[in-house]
């Protein structure tokens, strides 16, 4: 009987999300890089514009052999884990969302990427309205 539970429960165990993405648990407060995070972005855009035939000049740029440059807006601090679970939804994204993040016109952003939401204005939004 015990062995009969033991393996369904071991499944549910084994399935369940890892800690370090659904709130960074045990993980060091790091400021993320920006050369590094945008770096390693530019790598993923480029892996997946290849595997997913997307032809934009967003695609273009990523692909290009210049490094492209990227800053987090001003009063925006995210952290090292933020990044990391930005990189891990755009490594698992759908080709059609893919599409969408890289379009030239009206690209969106993955909610996973978005941690410095700005305002109508253009800065950071803190959410105090």
């Amino acid at each position: 009987m015990r062995r009969s539970l033991a393996l369904p429960l071991a499944l549910v165990f084994c399935l369940a999300p890892t800690a370090g993405n659904i709130g960074s648990c045990g993980q060091e407060a790091v400021l993320l890089d920006a050369d590094k995070f945008f770096a390693n972005k530019q790598y993923v855009d480029c892996s997946r514009c290849t595997e997913c035939a997307i032809f934009t000049g967003q695609c273009d740029l990523a692909c290009g052999k210049i490094a492209l440059v990227g800053v987090f807006p001003e009063g925006c601090f995210p952290l090292v884990h933020d990044g990391e679970v930005c990189l891990d939804a755009l490594g698992v994204a759908s080709c059609d969302d893919y599409a969408s993040y890289m379009a030239d016109e009206a690209a969106t952003t993955p909610y996973e990427c978005n941690f410095c939401p700005l305002d109508a204005e253009g800065q950071p939004d803190r959410g105090d309205e």
